[in-house]
């Protein structure tokens, strides 16, 4: 980790062997494909974090409740996707082995891969929820098969791997919408599809990917490729308030695709901050 200090996120004073979750920044976007800016991301919602409450009372938790430790950033080496992704992976496993939760802090969608692969060798038959305005399904991108736009496709492919479901995707190729709905793998974004896609996953362990690209531009306008349409904020707050009544077995969360820059309001660095909250709650509380 790096020795550079960081803000650190709302209420995440316990040390790594006293906390059950555990906050990981990974701040990389090169391979975004129309704005950048998600490297920014991580210590955005740590600085936004500070206008928030610790109390939710759309789960009627306490953060001060969670034991929560944010580790920094871990150290990336600019330039080289395979490198970057091999330190994120090393990072996730030992916070999995550890016996934490985390919630990565993205970064691009690209940095969700090393956090399953890390998360699959203690959860084999993992299942994948993603929240996410595009498929990410390309099997490459402008011939680059590590990109954000292939992030779920190569997830896909890792061995072990469970269930893939998808809420609120309006975004993508032709062949990635009938692969979706070959592998009936689409979903809105609504309560009522979280809660059957728990009864599919049964006792499955589950991991959480949350690109913020999910929720309306309007709403939320500061990522890398916002894209018109889709449901605003509440109804993302919706599924997670199922999430956390369902007693499900999620073992892992990312929020991914924060570009602050182009929301110079801070309003979507609050709301990414916010989610990033809920689903410590969910995972710690």
């Amino acid at each position: 980790m790096g020795g550079e200090a960081r803000p650190r996120f709302l209420c995440a004073e316990n040390s790594f062997d006293s906390a059950r979750v555990v906050l990981l920044g990974c701040p990389f976007d090169e391979t975004a494909s129309f704005r950048r800016g998600a490297r920014f991301g991580p210590d955005a919602m740590r600085e936004a974090s500070d206008c928030l409450e610790t109390y939710s009372p759309h789960l009627d938790k306490d953060l001060c409740d969670a034991a929560l430790c944010d580790l920094g950033d871990v150290d990336l080496a600019s330039g080289d996707t395979q490198a970057v992704l091999a330190a994120i992976r090393a990072e996730a496993s030992r916070v999995f082995r550890a016996g934490k939760r985390p919630v990565f802090l993205g970064g691009e969608h690209l940095v969700s891969l090393p956090a399953v692969e890390a998360a699959l060798e203690l959860f084999p038959g993992l299942a994948v929820f993603q929240w996410d305005a595009h498929a990410d399904l390309r099997d490459d991108y402008l011939g680059e098969r590590l990109s954000h736009a292939c992030a779920m496709r190569r997830i896909l492919e890792l061995e072990g791997i469970g269930p893939l479901r998808q809420f609120g995707v309006r975004s993508g190729t032709r062949e990635e919408f009938e692969w979706m709905r070959a592998n009936d793998t689409l979903r809105p974004m609504s309560p009522e599809a979280v809660e059957a896609a728990l009864k599919v996953a049964g006792d499955r362990p589950i991991y959480l990917t949350i690109d913020v690209d999910v929720v309306n531009p309007g709403e939320m306008p500061g990522t890398g490729s916002p894209e018109p349409g889709g449901p605003g904020f509440d109804a993302l707050m919706d599924c997670i308030r199922v999430l956390n009544a369902s007693g499900a077995r999620i073992i892992g969360a990312d929020v991914v695709e924060l570009a602050p820059e182009w929301d110079p309001t801070g309003a979507s660095a609050i709301a990414a901050a916010k989610l990033v909250r809920e689903l410590a709650l969910v995972l710690g509380a």
